[in-house]
């Protein structure tokens, strides 16, 4: 086993802790209007969580033997924002069920109301 190898295992495990909804799931929310309303856009366009979400989705219907140095570049970033994101969420908890941060988490494919 190579150094490669143990990283991208690392990477796959700590992915799969981070995305904690299933690809039809993810879908599902990417359809919603809530869904297009939160993150960063570049030029007016999709958020760059939204395109995430998508990417994710791709990526967990991928067979683990076929994922590429693209797809594991990918999942470190998912890891990353996931994180941060949960790090700077809101302490109300009564407000997480529609706040835009748990929206935005949700497009990168964690839902905190399922932790």
């Amino acid at each position: 086993m190579t150094k490669d190898d143990d990283d991208h295992a690392q990477v796959y495990a700590h992915f799969h802790d981070a995305v904690n909804m299933a690809p039809a799931e993810i879908e599902q929310w990417l359809e919603t209007e809530e869904s297009r309303k939160v993150g960063f856009k570049r030029d007016g366009g999709e958020s760059v969580g939204h395109a995430s979400g998508r990417r994710i989705v791709q990526i967990l219907r991928t067979r683990k033997a076929e994922l590429d140095g693209g797809d594991y570049a990918h999942m470190r970033k998912v890891v990353g924002f996931v994180k941060r994101h949960r790090a700077q969420g809101p302490h109300d908890e009564f407000k997480v069920p529609t706040s835009r941060w748990r929206y935005s988490l949700m497009n990168w494919g964690h839902d905190p109301l399922k932790d």
